[in-house]
Order: structure tokens, then C-alpha cells, then sequence
């Protein structure tokens, strides 16, 4: 598994590096004069944050904001272009990896959480099992090598009674190596590309898939009836509006976060995802 892993990984780099992104440098965000709109260039993951910005889109109008959205399949791009100034603002990240992402002193990032605005549970898929309790002693479970994920994705184990954490580790940045007790001798594989999931469950590799639910839903598997468990809704990973800091203070930021928290982006949320998509209040 672990050779067909690496090249498709290899080809969806590839992929990512060449039809993702903006092609024009977003500059400063300008601000309003004469009641003229002030253009912000916001990054997403396709589903669901760029089909919620497009609900956005006629609220922010009316506030004097013309948003414009650039989509992307990946979760390296968006900040590489947020600080290099081609996008003005990104969505797509939740606050520990945003955090991680600013502790790495080679990625150099300065960047601030301008507001939260939904959560999305992850989901356990197996086309092999329907329950955990029937995954089998070493069953191999896939997650993602994003290590802001292993933690949320580990606690969420524990919670389910699959294994038992260090308890004195900080959860939200626990690792495999962390795992104390582990009475299924469950094999952790945890070097897959986040958007590579999908199609591994779909070919059936491994027990047990850990899928974001943003690349669950755009690859059309419904979190609640798909999955064989899901992350409570109570998850403190928040999906959140991220700029280059000092822009949280921006006005027309500031709009957009308001208008992402409103109750009707929020009820849109509500109905359009059925609880695959939790929002939150954003405060």
C-alpha cells in the first residue's frame, strides 16, 4: 500500500502546485473610499468552505465588500499564498493546525485567527466493518500525516474506548507514540496526504479510514450515514477565517466574519449539511 501511496502522493503534489492558488498578487486589503467596494481575495477548500463563501458573497455585497474566491485542494497552498500576499484571507484550517503551522520557524508564517466559524466532526470509514467494536486485533487504521490532526484523531479514539492516551500528554497535540495502552494492537498508518483518503477507502485499503469530513462530503459520502463513527460535535478543532497578522483588524475582514456567524449563513449551514458541518458562534 505504502508504494501506491507515495506516488499518487507525488502526482496530487504535482496536481496541487499547478491548478491551485492565484495566478495575481492580492496586495494589502484597501480600504473603503467613497462608499467604493473594497475587493478580498479569500482561499478555501472547495466543500464545504468555498459553498459557504459563495452564500457570503450577496451579504458582503451589501456591506460594501466584493469577495472573491480562490479554490484549493490542499492544506499547504493557502498559507504559502496568504504569506506570500496572493490571497488576502484563507479558510480552510482549525486553530491547533493554524498554531503549528505559526510554531514552525521555517515556514517563518505570522499569522492570526480573525474569527471561528464552523467545526467539522472527522469520521471513521471501513467498507469492511460496521462498527469498531468489530475491527479485528492489528487492524490497520489510516489517518493523516497532518500531526495537527493525530491528536483530535487519538482523543477521539480513547473517547470510543479503542485506546488509552499518556494521561499526562496534552491531548490536542498527542501522537501515536503517546498511545499508552492498545489492547487491539490497532497499526497506525499516518503518512497520507489528507486529500488522498477518500480514495483509499474507496479501494478498500487498510480496516479503518480517518477522513476529514470537507473531503468526505466533496467526494459525495455523508459523514452522519457513511460513517462508522464521528468526532463529538462539541470538537474544539474550529474551522477559522485566517490572515496575515494585523488584518484581523480589518473592516472588511471584520464583515466577513460577521456575515460567516450570522444566522442566516449559520442556518444555511445547518440545513445545507445536516450536522456534517457544525457552526459555531464565532466569538
Amino acid at each position: 500500500m505504502k508504494k501506491w501511496v507515495t506516488g499518487t502522493f507525488a502526482a496530487a503534489s504535482i496536481f496541487a502546485l499547478t491548478a491551485c492558488g492565484s495566478d495575481n498578487s492580492a496586495g494589502e486589503i484597501e480600504e473603503s473610499e467613497d462608499g467604493e467596494p473594497v475587493e478580498l481575495i479569500v482561499g478555501a477548500s472547495n466543500v464545504p468552505h468555498a459553498e459557504i463563501l459563495e452564500q457570503a458573497q450577496p451579504l458582503l455585497e451589501e456591506e460594501g465588500v466584493d469577495l472573491v474566491i480562490e479554490t484549493y485542494q490542499d492544506y499547504v497552498l493557502p498559507n504559502q499564498d496568504l504569506d506570500a500576499g496572493e490571497i488576502h484571507a484563507n479558510y480552510f484550517q482549525h486553530v491547533p493546525y493554524l498554531e503549528s503551522q505559526n510554531a514552525d520557524e521555517e515556514l517563518g508564517y505570522d499569522l492570526a485567527n480573525a474569527g471561528g466559524i464552523h467545526i467539522e466532526p472527522i469520521g471513521v470509514y471501513s467498507k469492511k466493518y460496521d462498527t469498531l467494536d468489530e475491527l479485528p486485533d492489528g487492524a490497520e487504521i489510516i489517518m493523516s500525516n497532518s500531526v495537527a490532526d493525530h491528536g483530535r484523531i487519538l482523543t477521539m479514539l480513547e473517547a470510543e474506548g479503542l485506546i488509552k492516551l499518556d494521561p499526562e500528554v496534552d491531548k490536542t497535540v498527542a501522537e501515536i507514540s503517546d498511545v499508552q495502552e492498545n489492547p487491539k494492537n490497532l497499526e497506525f498508518v499516518a503518512d497520507v496526504e489528507a486529500s488522498l483518503l477518500v480514495q483509499l477507502y474507496e479501494n478498500e485499503e487498510g480496516d479503518a479510514v480517518l477522513i476529514n469530513s470537507n473531503y468526505a462530503i466533496d467526494a459525495g459520502l455523508n459523514p452522519i450515514e457513511d460513517s462508522i463513527a464521528r468526532e463529538d460535535e462539541d470538537s474544539p478543532y474550529v474551522n477559522v477565517i485566517a490572515v496575515n497578522s494585523g488584518d484581523e483588524e480589518n473592516e472588511a475582514v471584520q464583515k466577513l466574519v460577521e456575515v460567516l456567524t450570522s444566522e442566516e449563513i449559520q442556518d444555511f449551514i445547518l440545513e445545507e449539511w445536516e450536522g456534517s458541518v457544525v457552526p459555531v458562534s464565532g466569538e
